[in-house]
């Protein structure tokens, strides 16, 4: 399968497109990109690989790889400085979010005299970016998850504050994504089950989110039954290259929808994933039901909309149900006292970044401090709101 998509911005996708890549350079007038990866990517067989091929193509390819997950605003100045040292003129991202994200901001900033937190996810920050020189970015997600392939936006964490934050900006959506399922059918259960989780949040919020987008809804509820469709088969059999297809679109595809909005999912989840280094996509699967639950008065004609299309009963409970047992069947804890110590976390605390979050704005359902705090205690106990 070859097919070229144009909306959000150029996607190329089926099987063996990543050897394209050089092409996909030649059509950006990139001659000496930057290859960004994590720590944990960059010595695996089928990421040197990549490299080694298209070294052959290039008369140089420059490396960058000093960070791994949850990444911080000094891994996005060290690339910057690599960039500019080694005189690149564009940057070829690849592997999970964090790659994606950092890529993505290196790329950014390489044009930038403010620092990054100038450019977080607020009002018109955006609007104090200089846009000449940004260079081109090509992605390419080695997991099927984040989406941050088809996003405007990196999560970036600033270390002398510990709170994770989104820094925006229209340019920041890469030029060229490439979506090639054999990256991804090495990636293990745990991490297959966890990110898909986390495409699923994305879609799901932003199909509640109250925002009037009708084309970002068809794209989330489509997203979903994807994800339906796919996610325990690849859990269960990581080599079905159709289920890891479907995986990866509907990832991209759960990015490109909330432009629309996210919320409380995801207001809860990044406090939790700079404070305590857990998974994005695993915080989300844990925080779901939770906040599934605390909206319910406010989302409960939407999710109908989404049994229908998802061949369930038509109800709140049947949808609630179903996100339940599939939690379960990817081996997902129930509550967030299962994944870690919870007895010395400061609910308040995290209470408060949770409602300074950006998602925090799309959340359907008016939410505050308090609100979260109990949403934090529900998710610790294990109690749904009624």
């Amino acid at each position: 399968m070859k097919i070229n998509w144009n909306y959000p911005t150029t996607v190329w996708v089926g099987e063996n497109r990543i050897y394209e890549l050089s092409e996909a350079c030649k059509n950006l007038n990139v001659t000496k990109p930057l290859f960004v990866t994590d720590k944990d990517l960059v010595n695996l067989p089928f990421i040197k690989n990549i490299i080694s091929d298209n070294l052959k193509k290039f008369n140089e390819l420059e490396v960058f790889s000093n960070f791994t997950g949850n990444p911080i605003g000094e891994n996005v100045e060290e690339g910057v400085v690599e960039f500019k040292k080694k005189n690149c003129d564009g940057i070829i991202a690849i592997g999970g979010g964090s790659a994606l994200d950092v890529g993505k901001a290196i790329s950014f900033m390489s044009a930038q005299t403010r620092p990054i937190w100038d450019f977080e996810d607020f009002g018109e920050n955006w609007k104090r970016a200089t846009i000449e020189n940004i260079p081109p970015i090509i992605a390419i997600p080695t997991t099927a998850g984040t989406g941050s392939e088809t996003g405007r936006a990196s999560a970036i964490i600033n270390k002398k504050t510990g709170i994770k934050k989104i820094i925006f900006h229209p340019k920041i959506l890469p030029s060229v994504v490439i979506l090639d399922p054999l990256l991804t059918l090495d990636l293990s259960p745990r991490l297959t089950a966890a990110t898909g989780m986390d495409a699923l949040a994305h879609n799901l919020e932003a199909f509640c989110a109250p925002n009037f987008h009708p084309m970002a809804d068809g794209i989330a509820l489509e997203g979903m039954k994807l994800i339906k469709d796919s996610l325990l088969i690849a859990f269960e059999d990581g080599k079905n290259i159709d289920a890891r297809q479907k995986l990866l679109s509907a990832s991209s595809m759960g990015s490109t929808a909330f432009q629309k909005g996210l919320g409380a999912i995801h207001s809860l989840s990044h406090p939790i994933n700079s404070q305590f280094n857990v998974h994005h996509g695993l915080s989300n699967a844990i925080f779901m039901p939770y906040v599934l639950t605390f909206n319910k008065s406010s989302i409960e004609k939407k999710i109908v909309t989404i049994c229908d299309y998802l061949d369930l009963k038509k109800n709140f409970e049947s949808f609630l149900e179903w996100i339940l047992d599939l939690r379960s069947n990817l081996n997902i804890p129930n509550k967030l006292s299962d994944l870690m110590d919870c007895t010395k976390i400061n609910l308040d605390q995290l209470s408060q970044m949770a409602l300074e979050d950006p998602s925090t704005s799309g959340n359907p359902k008016k939410v505050n401090k308090d609100d979260f705090k109990k949403m934090y205690e529900y998710s610790i106990s294990g109690k749904l709101f009624k």
